[in-house]
């Protein structure tokens, strides 16, 4: 029986397996046959699809936020998901971890643990992603001892100080990577009267995206159709216009912190100043955060070896510790 870890996140899903780590990363998309509702193609197949399909093929993506969007799709696409996974056997009722977000209520709790428990596991457990991402971001959170921890995800950004193996201090706003794509769709929509769509939005994002310190010598070229007479168009955007685009949502995440660092006991802020603050998730590669965090908090700030993956490979280490967490 192997124990199996999954990082349940807006954007992509990543599979740990107890033994063999990390055997799945994909994007959370499925496409389906909108007459017969069957699943059609799952992640990467899927996230092809999307804004590419013919009528009757819908791309969708089931997670919204942080949370499950539509409970039914979900389940279908973690099913799917797990068939990808060579060597895996539900018959043997494998222990699942699943991470969530910390703000998620219990009623968005359970429908996560019903998905898990239809696929066939054993028994389900649920854990925070920031204190599961500071794990595997290389964090000793059992310590008595500040930790803070940012994951700005694709559907939310989750804040938290941790210590002693627990969050001292946390939240969770919807701002984050999918904030940042929508974000440069509409900034392009009205400075260029240009439409693109979401994956155009992704690419620019991690190619020119910026929230700090722009260099306007940085260009791109973007293809999209035309507002004015919907025929397809080019046109060319700068680094320090990404910046005037995402810039604001950033902010907003500066903001969010600023008030978790206000409601941490004052010893453990003392610790933060000492040890910094470490950005997780696919949002932290963004350019610039680590410097806009830094003069808006007058603290250190660093990104995590791998960021895309910090709360798979937390995953990993509690599934070391799921005897512990059983009883």
């Amino acid at each position: 029986m192997k124990d199996i870890g999954i990082d349940l996140g807006t954007a992509n899903i990543l599979v740990y397996v107890k033994g063999q780590g990390i055997v799945l990363n994909e994007p959370s998309v499925l496409a389906i046959d909108s007459e017969t509702k069957n699943v059609l193609a799952v992640g990467k197949e899927a996230n092809e699809m999307l804004g590419r399909t013919p009528g009757k093929v819908k791309a969708i993506k089931p997670l919204k936020d942080g949370v499950i969007a539509d409970f039914e799709y979900t389940e279908a696409m973690l099913t799917a998901m797990l068939k990808k996974v060579k060597g895996l056997r539900f018959w043997s009722k494998p222990r699942i971890l699943i991470c969530c977000p910390s703000n998620i209520t219990p009623v968005e709790k359970n429908a996560i643990k019903e998905a898990a428990e239809k696929l066939g596991a054993k028994k389900v457990f649920m854990d925070e992603e920031p204190k599961v991402a500071a794990l595997g971001a290389g964090m000793d959170i059992s310590r008595p001892g500040a930790n803070m921890v940012v994951d700005i995800g694709g559907g939310t950004t989750d804040i938290a100080v941790l210590s002693l193996g627990g969050i001292v201090s946390s939240s969770s706003i919807k701002v984050a990577g999918n904030t940042f794509d929508n974000a440069i769709v509409e900034y392009i929509k009205d400075k260029y009267k240009l439409l693109i769509g979401e994956r155009t939005a992704e690419d620019i994002k991690f190619n020119i995206g910026c929230v700090y310190k722009s260099d306007k010598n940085n260009i791109k070229e973007i293809k999209g159709r035309s507002l004015d007479n919907g025929l397809p168009h080019t046109v060319e955007i700068s680094e320090k216009e990404m910046e005037e685009a995402l810039a604001p949502h950033a902010m907003k995440i500066i903001r969010e912190v600023k008030k978790v660092l206000e409601e941490t006991p004052p010893e453990l802020s003392a610790d933060i100043v000492d040890k910094g603050i470490v950005l997780t998730g696919g949002g932290a590669l963004v350019k610039g955060f680590p410097q806009l965090f830094e003069k808006e908090l007058n603290v250190p700030v660093y990104i995590a070896e791998s960021p895309l993956t910090c709360v798979a490979e937390g995953c990993g280490i509690m599934l070391s510790h799921l005897n512990y967490l059983d009883r």
